[in-house]
């Protein structure tokens, strides 16, 4: 059986590499749960362990973990090289990418699930088309004019914001939604770090992973 706590990284020394947290990682699982951190639009500055967006997907996975869903979840913590989405790079989108497929190669037969924050909700959102990737989940995702949406066609989705989140917008969100025809709910008197409300956050990520976990499920016994 796989380590759950073991992390893939290098030395703060060395070439910088994405690194992959598994807090839980049973031997057969129903799924595969993917957390994507926040950033910046431009940073060449590396992520450490104690970086504040990284610290709070981690927070946020130990608790999902807490409560086992049926048929077990794997969960693993995705910590970035940078701190930067840094176009024209798109350093975010390689490492995600990086993680994803790390996922597929231990779990090669259980759907994935992107739950992603900020600048990370933005990167689940643009690789939502990625194979395997069955559900995403994004939280007060950093939205640009003019988004994508083909990518959304046939996985679940849904958008998270925080009425009161001055970092990156609400509306901005909403729109993408609209457009895009998938579902956004607002969290009453929270902002962008998701600490008001927390309770509720977590509720709004946990019915979303169990009820993409049962639409997987439903669909591999219809097929």
């Amino acid at each position: 059986m796989p380590d759950p706590l073991r992390t893939t990284e290098v030395s703060e020394t060395e070439t910088p590499r994405p690194s992959l947290r598994w807090i839980t990682e049973p031997g057969r699982c129903a799924a595969v749960v993917l957390l994507l951190h926040g950033g910046r639009v431009m940073s060449g500055r590396r992520v450490n362990r104690c970086g504040l967006a990284y610290l709070r997907m981690l927070a946020l996975g130990r608790r999902i973990g807490r409560e086992p869903v049926r048929g077990g979840t794997a969960i693993g913590v995705l910590r970035n090289r940078y701190r930067g989405w840094n176009e024209p790079e798109r350093d975010a989108i390689a490492d995600a990418r990086w993680a994803i497929g790390e996922a597929r190669r231990r779990h090669p037969e259980a759907p994935l699930i992107l739950v992603g924050h900020s600048m990370g909700g933005r990167v689940a959102l643009r690789l939502a088309g990625v194979a395997g990737v069955r559900a995403v989940c994004a939280l007060a995702p950093w939205i640009e004019p003019g988004e994508p949406t083909r990518q959304l066609a046939g996985r679940r989705v849904l958008i998270a914001h925080g009425n009161r989140d001055t970092w990156t917008d609400p509306a901005a969100s909403h729109r993408y939604a609209q457009h895009a025809g998938v579902p956004w709910i607002a969290i009453p008197g929270s902002g962008h770090t998701m600490l008001r409300r927390g309770r509720r956050w977590l509720t709004v990520v946990r019915h979303f992973v169990e009820d993409a976990i049962t639409s997987a499920a439903e669909r591999l016994e219809c097929g």
